[in-house]
């Protein structure tokens, strides 16, 4: 019997060590490390780092700063996640009908932008929103309305930032919606037609409550993405500009961590926005059971 479990366990053996190392590890030593002064020379002596209990997290609490990218977090994430949902509905039914030709070029084309590495796709996204020779600025002149610097505003900066994660998004959500709308069978459309139902009753009644779950899933999902909001901000507004107007908690972290060096510090944040994650989604879990 012994022999018999031995075989299987030495093949996870290289993984286990893997997920032991990169992920175990690391969240208790930096659940550790946020109730020290962990910091540069720390890293040469860890003797050096001082228990200093929750000081990191009270001071957290009082650092403007620190407040500030909570707010931007949480702005970014009201404006996102409700957008994605409703385009990535929008163009999931419009790549679904039947007179569309060419869907699978289509639909390659929009999932494009997800699977592209994120400073690439940042730096097209520069060439759309700059304030002197972007493409967004220019459409605008044609109105005779003169574009604001959508990087250089504090008013706008966020806006830009969403633009881009949205479009980036876009196509990857659409796709999870489109796998949803395949598998409703088409009676249910065919009853719905019975009874008299437009095609806006349709989607009303039948559609939407039957995508309830994938609509938990990508609120989900893309909240969670909303959070750690990092290589946009990063690139675009150079880490948070204007006036930190965009900047976030993760770069926040990020800053702490391999900027200034107090880990500990960083440490503590990163188990806040945690805390943040965790609560509202298992209010969005606790919300999805009710209503579905």
């Amino acid at each position: 019997m012994r022999k018999k479990y031995l075989t299987p366990l030495l093949f996870l053996l290289p993984s286990l060590i893997i997920i032991f190392c990169f992920v175990v590890f690391p969240v208790f030593f930096s659940l550790y490390i946020s109730l020290t002064d962990f910091n540069v020379r720390s890293l040469v002596n860890w003797g050096n780092a001082k228990l200093i209990g929750l000081a990191n997290y009270r001071h957290l609490l009082h650092d403007e700063l620190f407040l500030k990218c909570i707010v931007n977090t949480l702005y970014f994430v009201v404006l996102m996640v409700p957008l994605v949902l409703v385009l990535s509905l929008a163009l999931a039914l419009l790549l679904n009908l039947p007179l569309i030709k060419l869907r699978n070029f289509f639909r390659m084309g929009f999932f494009m932008p997800y699977i592209s590495d994120g400073i690439a796709i940042s730096t097209v996204w520069y060439w759309v929103v700059s304030k002197d020779y972007g493409i967004l600025n220019h459409i605008l002149s044609w109105f005779g309305i003169k574009g604001p610097g959508w990087l250089t505003d504090v008013r706008f900066a966020m806006l830009a930032i969403v633009g881009l994660v949205v479009w980036r998004s876009l196509g990857y959500y659409a796709m999870l919606y489109l796998a949803g709308l395949q598998n409703i069978p088409q009676q249910l459309y065919e009853a719905a037609e019975i009874d008299g139902a437009n095609r806006w009753q349709k989607i009303w009644y039948v559609t939407i409550p039957l995508l309830a779950p994938t609509t938990l899933f990508i609120s989900i999902t893309s909240m969670i993405g909303g959070f750690q909001l990092f290589t946009e901000p990063l690139t675009l507004t150079n880490g948070g500009g204007p006036m930190d107007a965009t900047k976030t908690i993760v770069l926040f972290i990020y800053e702490n961590g391999f900027r200034y060096f107090k880990m500990g510090y960083a440490a503590a944040s990163s188990y806040i926005l945690f805390a943040f994650i965790f609560i509202v989604t298992l209010f969005q879990i606790k919300l999805g059971e009710q209503k579905y």
